[in-house]
Protein backbone atom coordinates (compact mmCIF):
# COMPACT_ATOMS: atom_id res chain seq x y z
CA UNK A 1 0.00 0.00 0.00
CA UNK A 2 1.38 3.36 -1.07
CA UNK A 3 2.31 5.77 1.74
CA UNK A 4 1.71 9.41 0.89
CA UNK A 5 3.03 12.19 3.12
CA UNK A 6 1.45 15.64 3.01
CA UNK A 7 3.20 18.53 4.76
CA UNK A 8 1.62 21.21 6.93
CA UNK A 9 3.48 24.29 8.23
CA UNK A 10 2.01 23.67 11.69
CA UNK A 11 4.25 20.60 11.97
CA UNK A 12 7.12 21.39 9.61
CA UNK A 13 7.60 25.18 10.08
CA UNK A 14 7.96 27.81 7.39
CA UNK A 15 11.50 28.61 8.44
CA UNK A 16 13.68 27.14 5.66
CA UNK A 17 16.26 25.56 7.98
CA UNK A 18 13.68 24.09 10.38
CA UNK A 19 11.51 22.92 7.49
CA UNK A 20 14.39 21.00 5.93
CA UNK A 21 15.45 19.54 9.28
CA UNK A 22 11.91 18.39 10.11
CA UNK A 23 11.37 16.91 6.64
CA UNK A 24 14.65 14.96 6.84
CA UNK A 25 13.68 13.65 10.28
CA UNK A 26 10.39 12.28 8.90
CA UNK A 27 12.06 10.69 5.86
CA UNK A 28 14.60 9.03 8.15
CA UNK A 29 11.92 7.59 10.43
CA UNK A 30 8.98 6.61 8.16
CA UNK A 31 8.52 4.87 4.82
CA UNK A 32 7.34 7.49 2.32
CA UNK A 33 6.57 6.56 -1.30
CA UNK A 34 5.01 9.84 -2.37
CA UNK A 35 5.15 13.31 -0.81
CA UNK A 36 3.25 16.55 -1.31
CA UNK A 37 4.28 20.03 -0.25
CA UNK A 38 1.15 21.72 1.09
CA UNK A 39 1.31 25.18 2.63
CA UNK A 40 -1.55 27.63 2.25
CA UNK A 41 -0.17 30.39 4.45
CA UNK A 42 3.58 31.00 4.14
CA UNK A 43 4.88 33.97 2.18
CA UNK A 44 8.04 32.04 1.25
CA UNK A 45 6.11 29.23 -0.48
CA UNK A 46 8.40 28.99 -3.51
CA UNK A 47 11.58 28.78 -1.42
CA UNK A 48 10.03 26.10 0.80
CA UNK A 49 8.85 24.19 -2.28
CA UNK A 50 12.40 24.29 -3.69
CA UNK A 51 13.79 22.83 -0.45
CA UNK A 52 11.01 20.22 -0.43
CA UNK A 53 11.75 19.04 -3.97
CA UNK A 54 15.51 18.96 -3.29
CA UNK A 55 15.18 16.89 -0.10
CA UNK A 56 12.64 14.52 -1.65
CA UNK A 57 15.04 13.85 -4.53
CA UNK A 58 17.87 13.17 -2.07
CA UNK A 59 15.67 10.57 -0.34
CA UNK A 60 14.55 9.05 -3.67
CA UNK A 61 10.87 9.73 -3.04
CA UNK A 62 9.10 8.06 -5.99
CA UNK A 63 6.57 10.84 -6.61
CA UNK A 64 7.12 14.45 -5.54
CA UNK A 65 4.05 16.70 -5.71
CA UNK A 66 3.11 20.28 -4.92
CA UNK A 67 -0.37 21.15 -3.69
CA UNK A 68 -2.50 23.28 -6.05
CA UNK A 69 0.27 25.04 -7.98
CA UNK A 70 0.79 22.97 -11.12
CA UNK A 71 2.83 25.70 -12.86
CA UNK A 72 5.37 25.79 -10.02
CA UNK A 73 5.40 21.98 -9.87
CA UNK A 74 6.40 21.95 -13.53
CA UNK A 75 8.96 24.74 -13.05
CA UNK A 76 10.63 22.94 -10.11
CA UNK A 77 10.57 19.61 -11.96
CA UNK A 78 8.36 17.92 -9.37
CA UNK A 79 6.63 14.78 -10.63
CA UNK A 80 3.16 16.15 -10.17
CA UNK A 81 0.47 18.14 -8.45
CA UNK A 82 -2.26 17.45 -5.91
CA UNK A 83 -5.22 19.61 -6.89
CA UNK A 84 -7.97 20.71 -4.51
CA UNK A 85 -11.60 19.72 -5.01
CA UNK A 86 -12.18 23.20 -6.49
CA UNK A 87 -9.62 22.68 -9.28
CA UNK A 88 -11.33 20.21 -11.61
CA UNK A 89 -10.86 22.69 -14.48
CA UNK A 90 -7.08 22.53 -13.92
CA UNK A 91 -6.75 18.76 -14.41
CA UNK A 92 -6.14 19.00 -18.14
CA UNK A 93 -3.77 21.96 -17.73
CA UNK A 94 -1.66 19.94 -15.28
CA UNK A 95 -1.73 16.86 -17.49
CA UNK A 96 -0.72 18.99 -20.50
CA UNK A 97 2.47 19.79 -18.55
CA UNK A 98 3.02 16.01 -18.22
CA UNK A 99 2.41 16.11 -14.46
CA UNK A 100 1.19 13.15 -12.43
CA UNK A 101 -2.12 14.56 -11.22
CA UNK A 102 -4.13 13.81 -8.09
CA UNK A 103 -7.32 15.57 -7.04
CA UNK A 104 -9.09 15.67 -3.68
CA UNK A 105 -12.57 14.13 -3.74
CA UNK A 106 -15.19 14.27 -1.00
CA UNK A 107 -18.22 12.66 -2.65
CA UNK A 108 -19.24 10.39 -5.51
CA UNK A 109 -19.84 13.33 -7.87
CA UNK A 110 -16.21 14.42 -7.39
CA UNK A 111 -14.97 10.88 -8.00
CA UNK A 112 -17.08 10.54 -11.16
CA UNK A 113 -15.80 13.88 -12.50
CA UNK A 114 -12.20 12.91 -11.74
CA UNK A 115 -12.55 9.63 -13.58
CA UNK A 116 -14.07 11.33 -16.63
CA UNK A 117 -11.08 13.68 -16.76
CA UNK A 118 -8.63 10.73 -16.65
CA UNK A 119 -7.01 11.72 -13.37
CA UNK A 120 -4.00 9.64 -12.29
CA UNK A 121 -5.31 9.18 -8.73
CA UNK A 122 -7.69 10.66 -6.18
CA UNK A 123 -7.69 11.15 -2.47
CA UNK A 124 -11.03 10.36 -0.86
CA UNK A 125 -11.64 12.03 2.47
CA UNK A 126 -12.07 12.35 5.33
CA UNK A 127 -12.09 8.66 6.22
CA UNK A 128 -11.66 9.13 9.97
CA UNK A 129 -12.38 12.07 12.25
CA UNK A 130 -10.01 14.93 11.52
CA UNK A 131 -10.03 18.59 12.63
CA UNK A 132 -12.16 20.98 10.53
CA UNK A 133 -12.91 18.49 7.73
CA UNK A 134 -16.53 17.58 8.37
CA UNK A 135 -18.23 14.25 8.99
CA UNK A 136 -15.94 11.24 8.38
CA UNK A 137 -16.86 9.01 5.42
CA UNK A 138 -15.87 5.85 7.26
CA UNK A 139 -14.68 2.52 5.94
CA UNK A 140 -17.92 1.51 4.21
CA UNK A 141 -17.95 4.61 1.96
CA UNK A 142 -14.27 4.09 1.18
CA UNK A 143 -14.96 0.47 0.18
CA UNK A 144 -17.91 1.60 -1.94
CA UNK A 145 -15.77 4.12 -3.85
CA UNK A 146 -13.03 1.54 -4.44
CA UNK A 147 -15.57 -1.06 -5.59
CA UNK A 148 -17.44 1.39 -7.84
CA UNK A 149 -14.30 2.79 -9.47
CA UNK A 150 -12.01 -0.23 -9.75
CA UNK A 151 -9.85 1.32 -12.48
CA UNK A 152 -9.14 4.43 -10.38
CA UNK A 153 -6.29 4.68 -7.86
CA UNK A 154 -8.06 5.67 -4.64
CA UNK A 155 -5.93 7.00 -1.79
CA UNK A 156 -7.57 7.16 1.65
CA UNK A 157 -7.06 10.47 3.48
CA UNK A 158 -8.21 12.09 6.68
CA UNK A 159 -7.65 11.20 10.31
CA UNK A 160 -5.10 8.49 9.57
CA UNK A 161 -2.82 8.80 12.56
CA UNK A 162 -1.79 5.30 13.69
CA UNK A 163 -1.20 1.66 12.75
CA UNK A 164 -4.79 0.70 13.65
CA UNK A 165 -6.06 3.12 11.00
CA UNK A 166 -3.61 1.64 8.48
CA UNK A 167 -4.74 -1.92 9.20
CA UNK A 168 -8.35 -0.98 8.51
CA UNK A 169 -7.45 0.79 5.27
CA UNK A 170 -5.22 -2.07 4.09
CA UNK A 171 -8.29 -4.35 4.14
CA UNK A 172 -10.10 -2.17 1.58
CA UNK A 173 -7.85 -2.59 -1.48
CA UNK A 174 -7.15 1.16 -1.41
CA UNK A 175 -4.20 2.12 -3.60
CA UNK A 176 -2.67 3.84 -0.59
CA UNK A 177 -3.12 6.18 2.33
CA UNK A 178 -2.25 9.85 2.73
CA UNK A 179 -1.70 11.69 5.96
CA UNK A 180 -0.17 14.69 7.61
CA UNK A 181 -0.16 13.57 11.25
CA UNK A 182 0.74 9.87 10.79
CA UNK A 183 4.23 10.84 9.68
CA UNK A 184 4.91 13.29 12.52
Amino acid sequence: MLSYLITDPEYYSNDLILFEKNLRKVFNSKKVDMACFRDKQSSNYKELAEVFVKVCKEFNIKKILLNENYKLAHELKAHGVHLTSKQFDDIQRAKDLDLYTIISCHNFTDVENAQKKHINAITYSPIFDTPNKGEPKGMSKLREVIRSYEDLDVIALGGIVNEDNLKLISKTRAYGFASIRYFI
